[in-house]
């Protein structure tokens, strides 16, 4: 069954942050619950798949969707708008930004915009987004079911960068598509040393009691397989690993997004499979 789908807009501005997002309903929804997508390291809720993705969620399942830029990923308005932000994001503060989220649909309220209450959550985060809801989940019992897509397994990436923070440098990412140089400050390293043990995302994958979809593609160029391997081990028995033959990072699709590709629509496929059991 497949439902009629409404976008709304909302903006939240918990203490120290400013998250914008859209609200995706149906007309046949499911009470009580929501399912929360998440963007990666030079993600954003607009980018590419991330609408159509969240368009099939809701009309597939009937569950409300929320996907929203976190803080620190550099986007207000349009692309890459606020390097300021993007260049000081930490593992930390998205989990602070997703908490914000889940705390306002628990209170039915997101910014100005009034939302049904929900107590059970679904999270799906893409690639560094993924390890974000890795952690979330183990620390929040009202989420009942998570999904990865390409997702890192681990915080611990920024070696190649160590000795130019430690210099006092900044590093510089550059974005191919956009063309800009995208500042990286120190403090994602700082905030890996002084959170280790809470931001171990393997130690908190086995750490939970609910089902997990780890999908991840066998050609992914940013994030190895192995990755997906290790994520599924350490969910144990209520995993699922998901091995999408031959899918890259971003499943073939792009920015501007050109309509679903078979890889793509696998990954949804085993998203709607496990969201539709448990919130059906």
């Amino acid at each position: 069954m497949t439902r009629t789908v409404r976008r709304t807009s909302f903006r939240l501005t918990p203490p120290g942050a400013d998250l914008r997002g859209d609200y995706w309903t149906s007309d046949a929804p499911v009470e009580d619950a929501a399912l929360v997508v998440c963007h990666g390291f030079k993600g954003f809720k607009d980018w590419g798949f991330f609408p159509w993705l969240c368009e099939q969620l809701a009309g597939r399942t009937g569950v409300a969707v929320i996907s929203f830029n976190f803080d620190g990923s550099g986007v207000r308005e349009v692309d890459f708008d606020d390097l300021d932000a993007f260049s000081h994001n930490t593992f930390s503060r998205e989990l602070w930004d997703l908490e914000a989220i889940l705390d306002g649909l628990a209170a039915g309220r997101l910014g100005d915009l009034e939302v049904a209450p929900a107590s059970r959550f679904g999270l799906l985060g893409h690639s560094r987004g993924g390890a974000t809801c890795l952690l979330k989940a183990g620390l929040r019992s009202q989420v009942r079911a998570l999904v990865t897509w390409a997702s890192i397994s681990s915080v611990v990436r920024y070696e190649g960068f160590v000795e130019r923070w430690e210099a006092g440098e900044t590093v510089i990412i550059p974005n191919a598509r956009t063309k800009q140089d995208m500042p990286l400050e120190r403090n994602v390293l700082d905030d890996v040393r002084a959170n280790r043990d809470r931001l171990d995302v393997l130690a908190s994958a086995a750490s939970l009691t609910i089902p997990v979809t780890v999908v991840h593609g066998t050609a992914d160029e940013s994030v190895p397989f192995n990755e997906a391997r290790l994520i599924a081990d350490a969910v144990g028995d209520l995993g699922r690993l998901v091995g999408v033959e031959g899918a890259t990072h971003t499943f073939q699709a792009g920015h501007p997004f050109a309509g679903p590709t078979p890889e793509l629509e696998a990954a949804v496929e085993a998203s709607v499979d496990l969201f539709a059991r448990v919130f059906g």
